[in-house]
């Protein structure tokens, strides 16, 4: 199982910086079994410069759940999946000191796009979520917000699980049996 992940935050994984939104889609390696995707109420206010990246404002999210209100979920939907993000370090640190937050361990496989993609598809002009799209001809709706990137990222990654020739992207063992 993967799940490919997307958040959206107050600022970067160091320091105060809260999530706004998550968007989590669980794929078991042929078709999307599971998803789940909020806004977060992160506290405090939201930056004028995210607020017109995302265009998430502080009304919207003014009711919304907060993290540790979706952190079960959060745990659930990601649990025995390899986590699945485009530059994973940046989702995934941010789901981790959320997690530390609330006093809980986060521990998942990580598996990033971008790296992978470098490999799978060298000599691209550019990695980055919205170019890479674009030359491989993956839509891309609502940028910089967290479903729309992980549905594109979720293309992404059936994309190269599709040319991974080389075995970069772990899969599942089969399982044996017996008679």
């Amino acid at each position: 199982m993967y799940c490919i992940v997307d958040v959206e935050t107050t600022g970067g994984v160091k320091g105060p910086a809260r999530l706004t939104e998550i968007a989590l889609i669980r794929h078991d390696g042929h078709q999307i079994v599971d998803e789940f995707q909020t806004l977060l109420n992160p506290g405090h206010p939201i930056p004028p410069f995210i607020s017109q990246l995302t265009r998430i404002t502080d009304a919207m999210v003014a009711s919304a759940p907060t993290f540790d209100q979706v952190a079960d979920r959060v745990y659930e939907i990601t649990e025995g999946a390899i986590f699945v993000a485009h530059n994973v370090m940046f989702d995934f640190g941010f789901l981790q000191k959320e997690m530390r937050w609330l006093d809980r361990d986060f521990h998942r496989r990580t598996l990033c796009t971008v790296r992978s993609s470098r490999k799978i598809i060298p000599g691209l002009p550019s990695y980055s979520l919205g170019k890479l799209c674009r030359s491989l001809d993956i839509p891309v709706s609502a940028r910089h917000r967290a479903y729309g990137d992980a549905a594109a990222t979720v293309k992404l990654f059936e994309l190269l699980l599709q040319n991974d020739r080389h075995g970069h992207i772990p899969r599942p063992k089969a399982a044996l049996v017996t008679v």
